[in-house]
Parts: C-alpha cells; sequence; structure tokens
C-alpha cells in the first residue's frame, strides 16, 4: 500500500532538497513545500514511525531510509515521466509541473508502464 499523497509530497520533497543540498532540515521542508513548521514536525514524525525517515538527534538532518528513498524515488520517477509526456503533447511546463505533482499520487503503475512504453520514457 502506498503512503498518502500528502507523505509522498514530504519524501519527494526531502528527496528533491536533498540532492542540493547536504543536509536537509525541516525548515527547508516546510519553506519548499509552503507549509507551517508544526505541519512539517507532525509529517516528520509520521514519516519516522512509519521507518521512512531518519532525524540526526544533534544537527536534526533529515535521511530517508532505504523504504523511504524507495518511495521518494518512485515519486519523484513517476513526477519527471509525467512532467515530460505532458510537455511533449504540447502542455507548458509549468503546468505539466503543476499537473504531473497531481497526477503521480494516483496513476496505477500499469498505466505508468504503458506511458513509459508509449511515450520512449525510461522505467
Amino acid at each position: 500500500m502506498r503512503p498518502t499523497e500528502s507523505r509522498e509530497d514530504y519524501l519527494e520533497t526531502i528527496l528533491m532538497l536533498s540532492q542540493e543540498n547536504p543536509y536537509v532540515r525541516s525548515i527547508d521542508v516546510a519553506e519548499h513545500l509552503g507549509v507551517t513548521k508544526p505541519s512539517v514536525s507532525r509529517a516528520i514524525s509520521l514519516l519516522k514511525s512509519s521507518g521512512l525517515l531518519e532525524m540526526d538527534p544533534h544537527d536534526g538532518a533529515l535521511t530517508l531510509t532505504e523504504e523511504g528513498l524507495a518511495l521518494a524515488q518512485g515519486v519523484y520517477g513517476r513526477h519527471r515521466a509525467l512532467t515530460a509526456v505532458l510537455e511533449k503533447i504540447g502542455v507548458s511546463p509549468e503546468v505539466a509541473a503543476q499537473d504531473a505533482c497531481r497526477i503521480e499520487h494516483v496513476i496505477s503503475e500499469e498505466s505508468m508502464r504503458c506511458i513509459r512504453k508509449y511515450f520512449g520514457e525510461q522505467s
């Protein structure tokens, strides 16, 4: 069973931020998602208790666990592929990214696999 859309957004954000910065902190996630620090604290607590995320007790750095990383990479991969497909059919980059963010949470693996195959995207 996949995590909720909100949890997927947090995992994807932590992955994306970790690709840009050596340390990802709660404040970075809050700023990126445009949410409050208490909302991030709650989400991080849930992700930690689900075994998807670890937080360094000294500096608060967030690190995805193996399972969390796999889930985040799946969401981010769907996002990138869907954005590319939407752009290929003429959707503007901004709208394509926004729509891909919505679609990535609900699309089935079968549909995603067929879209990738049809449009020549990597699996």
